[in-house]
């Protein structure tokens, strides 16, 4: 729920007062501020918008007596005895707690510090009145509160309880409760002198019953007492969902302002002669799926036109991407103009080199990525500028500084998921002649949820294909515990026996590349000793890249029989001859990522099958997320559930670029908004342009993170 906003370090007395620097604001000092940046506040305003995460009722002192186990709750009693506890292992302090016995005529609780210091130790003496907030939990027959936040009570002057219900910010290291608490009542309290400018028109306000927005932040920063806390929770507060309203607002015009920019911009007209499109088709040996062809004719219709194309193609594991992207490049090629296929991995931009010059020549493709150096690297950026070649195919090596284009009017980015949107958006400007901007296909294996679609991918058209080419089958998936290894391994074994080549996944929870890879070794080695009879290659993400595409050579050319791989081979491995996928602690990867893995076999015309390992015990979601890939193969319908069991930014992969990080909406909670959202944004482009970079501007930060190139 942290927002990524532009960064300003300095206040400016030029602009409003929620555009300052949070250095303004008492107590907040450079060391300060920059552990604020940790959580996406810069400006005074963003601490306006750094919305509760939960609430806690401290509206009411707890009698003790009816106290229950998980409950959180305010007492107040007096210190009827304290001491100083020695025992136990707890490292640095000799297994030391302070124990305080609290009663309150109604019942008695014990405290318990394993951490404190001599003060707190003269404070919290017999006699004492202490009023706690903690967690009531049954130890030993009797109820504790372990580390409770606690202030001594000496007369009425200090006594009163909270008048509202105490807001739990997203905090960081360095950053308490408290210390967010004081700086949001500061913003607060300079609210009433300092107008807080509604840019949503009023129109919409009205149509849906929302509150005005300074009314909506007083309310969420300290809710009335009597506010239900379950409507609080579930996000389903008016307050909250004016909120949620307007974040996702922000969001879409910020990719409609560059849809919009985009009609003003100009590109080549690319036409393709019927004749060339057919002639092309029938050599590459298997027809076109309607599906295919039906794109195919949207690519050519858009391409056409002299308004830069903008279009999303989703198409499942297998459907065929590649080839009607390679229409798309036909057409270019047919105006003499060039085309450049993107691509996240060296192995995913050697396949698609290798797909490419088989049906266009080698005369006409170049492919560029890291690995090129010296005089290698200058020939091929010579080609590439000079014009020698039209389809230039790589990595994120395209849009380094020293290639240059020659009337670049295509770009195919494959995989969007791997990329983030600076990526493409970078490699758009970086095509540009002219003043003119190259068309841009944008194609995903992943398949998205119309819903998620619309609000992540406003800026560009839509194409599905949504049928497999002929003769494919279904891939079976079976889910089996560990403790079946030996079952696993004997059907690898007939596999490979029959002729047929497998692939064998390692997966670990740890983040560490290391790890993973060190994993895969063992692997490689265990199954070399219970499989002597097969040859067995391996792929992971620390080898270089000649030894990776190696290995990955050698299995293509039948040479290897079991490739034993991290989740490295989610893309770009095209092995038909490959029948069987074993992916070991299966329950530690998402739905769509699974999907991907198991879409690596069933590339022939054999019955593949994959088998999805997972370690006892399987908890009830993970049996739950396993039971959706045994029972579909569409990748649409795995979506879908992938969204609901992750939320957006992970089935997007955009936890790291920062797209749909939002601070309080959600697109799959808040799906019934999405409609009316997409409505209210094309209202306010077409009735108060002059709204839509101040709404960005206040969700997103100054910069414009989707469309600013």
């Amino acid at each position: 729920m942290t927002s990524t906003v532009s960064k300003q370090t300095t206040p400016k007395s030029e602009e409003p007062f929620e555009y300052q620097s949070v250095q303004v604001l008492k107590g907040v000092g450079p060391a300060v501020a920059e552990k604020l940046e940790k959580l996406g506040i810069y400006r005074v305003q963003d601490l306006l918008f750094h919305l509760p995460l939960r609430y806690e009722d401290r509206t009411r002192v707890v009698p003790m007596g009816s106290l229950r186990h998980g409950q959180h709750a305010v007492v107040e009693g007096v210190i009827e005895h304290a001491e100083v506890r020695f025992g136990g292992s707890r490292k640095g302090r000799r297994g030391r707690s302070l124990l305080c016995h609290v009663a309150d005529g109604t019942g008695s609780l014990l405290l318990r510090f394993f951490y404190f210091n001599a003060s707190q130790q003269a404070n919290l003496v017999k006699g004492v009145r202490v009023r706690c907030y903690g967690e009531a939990r049954m130890n030993n027959h009797r109820i504790e509160m372990v580390h409770p936040e606690y202030r001594r009570i000496f007369d009425d002057t200090n006594s009163a309880v909270e008048d509202t219900l105490t807001p739990v910010y997203p905090k960081t290291e360095g950053v308490h409760q408290a210390m967010l608490r004081n700086l949001v009542d500061q913003v607060l309290q300079k609210l009433d002198s300092h107008n807080l400018d509604e840019y949503v028109p009023a129109e919409i306000l009205k149509q849906y019953g929302f509150p005005d927005l300074a009314e909506s932040i007083k309310t969420l920063h300290h809710p009335a007492p009597d506010t239900a806390i379950e409507l609080l929770e579930e996000c389903r507060h008016p307050a909250q969902q004016r909120m949620i309203f307007e974040e996702l607002l922000a969001h879409q015009l910020s990719l409609l302002a560059v849809r919009q920019r985009v009609k003003h911009e100009q590109a080549a007209a690319l036409q393709l002669d019927e004749q060339k499109l057919d002639a092309f088709q029938q050599r590459l040996g298997f027809e076109l799926t309607q599906a295919q062809q039906t794109v195919v004719r949207e690519l050519l219709d858009d391409m056409r036109s002299t308004q830069p194309m903008m279009r999303l193609l989703q198409g499942d594991v297998g459907s065929g991407k590649t080839v009607v992207a390679a229409c798309a490049v036909l057409a270019a090629m047919s105006c003499d103009k060039q085309s450049a296929v993107m691509a996240p991995t060296e192995i995913l931009a050697e396949q698609l080199y290798t797909n490419f010059v088989r049906w266009f020549g080698d005369n006409d493709c170049v492919l560029l990525t890291g690995k090129d150096k010296g005089k290698a690297r200058e020939a091929k950026l010579r080609a590439i500028a000079e014009a020698d070649v039209n389809i230039i195919i790589g990595t994120h090596a395209l849009f380094q500084a020293d290639v240059v284009f020659n009337e670049l009017s295509l770009i195919v980015v494959d995989e969007q998921h791997r990329f983030g949107v600076h990526q493409r958006l970078a490699l758009k400007e970086k095509g540009s002649f002219n003043g003119m901007l190259p068309h841009q296909l944008i194609m995903t294996a992943t398949p998205i949820p119309r819903s998620l679609a619309m609000t992540a991918y406003a800026d560009l058209d839509y194409s599905i294909i949504d049928a497999l080419p002929a003769g494919r089958k279904p891939i079976s998936t079976v889910v089996v515990s560990e403790q079946r290894r030996g079952e696993v391994l004997e059907r690898v074994a007939r596999a490979c026996a029959n002729g047929e080549q497998a692939y064998w996944v390692c997966t670990l929870v740890e983040e560490s590349e290391a790890l993973q890879c060190q994993a895969a070794e063992e692997t490689a080695t265990a199954l070399q000793e219970a499989l002597p009879d097969l040859s067995i290659g391996l792929v992971h993400g620390r080898m270089k890249q000649e030894q990776k595409n190696i290995a990955v050579e050698h299995f293509k050319q039948g040479d290897i029989n079991l490739l034993v791989a991290t989740t490295v081979i989610e893309v770009g491995v095209d092995v038909p001859n490959a029948s069987l996928m074993v992916i070991e602690n299966a329950e530690r990867l998402g739905l769509a990522q699974l999907h991907q893995l198991r879409g690596r076999v069933g590339r022939g015309s054999k019955q593949s099958a994959c088998v999805l390992m997972y370690s006892s015990p399987l908890s009830e979601r993970g049996k739950q997320r396993l039971a959706v890939l045994r029972e579909t193969n569409s990748g649409f319908v795995i979506a879908q559930k992938d969204l609901e069991m992750r939320g957006p930014g992970e089935v997007l992969g955009t936890r790291q670029t920062g797209l749909m990080q939002m601070r309080i909406a959600d697109i799959v909670r808040d799906e019934a908004w999405l409609g009316k959202v997409t409505a209210a944004s094309r209202e306010i482009l077409n009735k108060h342009p002059d709204r839509v970079k101040l709404l960005i501007r206040r969700w997103l930060g100054t910069a414009d993170r989707y469309g600013a190139v």
